[in-house]
């Protein structure tokens, strides 16, 4: 057996496999050359110190021979003429479902209203470019689902919801780097993404499973209070008595047909606020101590951070935090502008930005009470339309210079920032309600206090950051994972509340499948 070592080293130790053996086998009391093998377990950077550590786990095999053991797919069956599960979505929740009851012996038909992961590129480019968005193909919609174009984080704090590692392994699998099984923040990366994505497809069709794009449902056919199967956009109806919702946290028509058909739903918190670009080599002196003008070294990577106050009884905190990164325009509908950040694999570009949200409550949206379980969904559009208006009726977004924000002035001038449809200079406050202009201001105020330096006209805010998180909960029955209303229909994932990023999405679709052939045993 391999002796398993916890150890504390400096970065170039940890970057340099000599280096790191040679460490190890000092502390062993061995020869280096006695290390027939050197696993890294995990890995962490420890920056709480003004000496940077790096957090190892290792495996070390010096008395006996290393043989790595390939990470392989589960055994996949044949399931063109098993029974038919629909999937509703084709984003984390709705690929890992269907990969999970081809594995289990049934056969998922996934719909999915965007186009396949290849195929958005060309939506992107015409948001980005031309400000043309296409309501069911862009950053949110489409092979993939958010996730793909918008960062591939596989952090997760909820541990409890499932087998973490079971759902890396698989992504390794499917081409991931075995590197998101040692990281303490893995992270795949927008440029890797839609091959791996492309990968999950190909799978599920060649073992019998259907994967079909620009194919919106438009209405869920119920009968004697049990699914009975779906109606597309194209007037097609597909029959099936279980239907995996999987649809994420933007599908607003897929709330309106619930909420039309008096299937329940009800109105869930969220949070909203800005996004924050920052230079990368100024986040790198805050969290790592290092200059701003020499930089991290060679052997750090760009610093992410993450922060959370209580400022007058709400939370604000950093979400979606991308270093080296972009901010990304994420509107899934003409006349309103949305923001979300996405890093390449390795993160490389000169800016670093993050979410900064500030926690909503249910009554907040009671000047929308009218619209019951969506009035969350109406104030999250209504503030993503006013800053539409605000910013010159394009895919341009309100912006201001962080200081500015916090003393209520509008900016003189707003630099180039890596949000390609470009800025309008305003002043932030006419964007937000009161309340959260007030948290945002007094919180980064807070912010400063905590990073120094971080408080700086050298951040642009863009607004508004807004789709956190779905805005609308699907209740389901704790233990069948069924809708508590309709039999049959199992509402996933993101959009229904049940997620929180990918690799919680990815463990509820699996859940929910099991769930289905659970039932379909009975």
């Amino acid at each position: 057996m391999p002796r398993e070592l916890q150890i504390q080293v400096a970065p170039e130790v940890a970057a340099q496999k000599p280096l790191l053996i040679s460490h190890v086998a000092k502390l062993m009391h061995i020869k280096p050359d006695e290390v027939r093998h050197l696993a890294i377990l995990k890995r962490s950077i420890d920056a709480r110190q003004r000496t940077v550590k790096v957090n190892l786990k290792v495996a070390v095999y010096y008395n006996e021979e290393f043989t790595e053991a390939p990470i392989t797919l589960p055994n996949y069956k044949n399931v063109n003429n098993s029974q038919e599960v629909i999937i509703i979505g084709a984003g984390p929740a709705g690929l890992f479902a269907a990969l999970q009851l081809i594995e289990l012996g049934m056969k998922p038909i996934v719909l999915e209203r965007g186009k396949d992961v290849q195929a958005r590129r060309r939506d992107l480019k015409a948001i980005n470019r031309d400000h043309i968005v296409n309501a069911d193909s862009n950053y949110c919609y489409g092979e993939g689902g958010a996730g793909t174009y918008s960062d591939g984080k596989l952090y997760t704090r909820s541990k409890k919801r499932g087998d973490v590692d079971r759902i890396l392994r698989l992504f390794v699998a499917f081409g991931a780097s075995p590197d998101i099984l040692v990281e303490a923040h893995p992270h795949i990366g927008t440029n890797k993404l839609p091959n791996i994505i492309k990968a999950m497809r190909e799978k599920i069709i060649e073992y019998g499973g259907e994967v079909i794009f620009n194919t919106r449902v438009t209405d869920i056919i119920v009968k004697n209070n049990t699914v009975a199967g779906v109606v597309t956009q194209h007037n097609d109806t597909i029959n099936a008595n279980k239907i995996i919702l999987a649809t994420g946290h933007s599908a607003r028509d897929i709330f309106e047909l619930l909420d039309r058909k008096k299937i329940y739903i009800e109105a869930k918190p969220f949070a909203l606020g800005v996004r924050a670009e920052h230079p990368q080599n100024l986040i790198d002196s805050i969290q790592y101590s290092c200059d701003v003008t020499t930089g991290r070294g060679n052997y750090l990577p760009p610093s992410p951070y993450s922060i959370v106050k209580q400022v007058a009884g709400r939370g604000m905190y950093s979400f979606c935090m991308c270093p080296g990164g972009v901010i990304a325009p994420c509107a899934t509908s003409e006349g309103e502008v949305v923001t979300n950040g996405w890093s390449p694999s390795k993160r490389d570009q000169e800016t670093a930005n993050s979410g900064i949200v500030v926690e909503l409550k249910l009554e907040d949206f009671k000047p929308f009470e009218k619209f019951g379980a969506l009035a969350g969904m109406e104030f999250q559009k209504a503030i993503e339309q006013k800053a539409w208006h605000l910013a010159g009726k394009t895919q341009r977004v309100p912006a201001q210079r962080m200081v500015d924000f916090t003393q209520g002035k509008t900016s003189t001038d707003i630099p180039k920032t890596s949000y390609v449809p470009g800025t309008t200079s305003v002043e932030l406050g006419q964007v937000f309600p009161n309340f959260i202009t007030q948290t945002l201001r007094e919180g980064f105020i807070q912010f400063g206090k905590s990073m120094r330096g971080y408080l700086t006209n050298d951040a642009i805010l863009h607004a508004p950051e807004s789709r956190t998180s779905s805005p609308v909960r699907i209740p389901r029955d704790r233990e069948t994972l069924e809708h508590v209303q309709i039999k049959g229909l199992y509402p996933c994932g993101e959009g229904a509340g049940y997620a929180g990023g990918i690799i919680s999405a990815a463990i509820d679709g699996e859940k929910c499948a099991l769930k289905c052939v659970a039932t379909n045993l009975q």
